[in-house]
């Protein structure tokens, strides 16, 4: 994985913090569906996506998961950040959306290199700005988008996501994500396959838009 960490990063950081990330990154792959973080775990690492992607997810004990925002290869997790520089727990939680693998980047060497690497300063400071943004679009559309304009949305974001218009996914799941139920996730499925926006297959779904 240490020459997958090259590829994807070189460009964004500089050659010597490159190797240092190498030398004190731990490695880890995992399968669609796991959980990588949880909500109330202490945080010791902050994550850099090599391949695949992750969703980012917030829970209320009411209203249960919303989806906050995907992490791609280059992308790292801003929240796990702002946790670590402040020794608070998980408020969120980190599932793999795909196989992904990943390279966890110690505490301390994350607040070092704050000081010492004006690329990963940067690399930190502009996913902070990335990450602000994607939750602004979350919240708005949870604020004033009826659930049909956020299952579209939610259906191009998986698609620009894993460039395909083929989706392997369930309604459980796009209900889970959604924060909605399943029965209204199929409803609005099967309406948006009538007006010949998608085509519904077994566990995929096809974009026609």
């Amino acid at each position: 994985m240490r020459e997958l960490l090259k590829t994807v990063y070189t460009g964004i950081f500089d050659s010597k913090t490159i190797e240092n990330i190498a030398e004190v990154a731990v490695f880890k792959s995992f399968k669609k569906g796991d959980v990588i973080l949880d909500i109330g775990q202490s945080i010791h690492f902050i994550p850099l996506v090599l391949n695949g992607a992750v969703k980012v997810m917030r829970e209320d004990s009411i209203r249960g998961e919303l989806l906050l925002y995907y992490l791609i290869s280059g992308d790292t997790c801003t929240m796990t950040a702002t946790c670590c520089t402040s020794n608070k727990i998980s408020s969120i939680r980190v599932i793999a959306d795909t196989a992904v693998d990943l390279a966890f980047i110690p505490n301390s060497y994350f607040n070092h290199w704050l000081s010492t690497s004006e690329t990963w300063r940067n690399f930190i400071l502009q996913s902070y700005s990335k990450r602000l943004d994607e939750m602004i679009v979350a919240v708005d559309s949870l604020a004033f988008s009826n659930m049909e304009e956020r299952v579209i949305t939610y259906l191009l974001q998986k698609m620009r996501l894993e460039d395909n218009r083929i989706l392997t996914v369930t309604h459980a799941e796009i209900a889970s994500d959604l924060n909605s139920s399943r029965v209204v996730i199929s409803r609005i499925l099967k309406k948006l396959e009538s007006d010949e926006k998608i085509l519904l297959l077994r566990n995929e779904i096809r974009i026609l838009l």
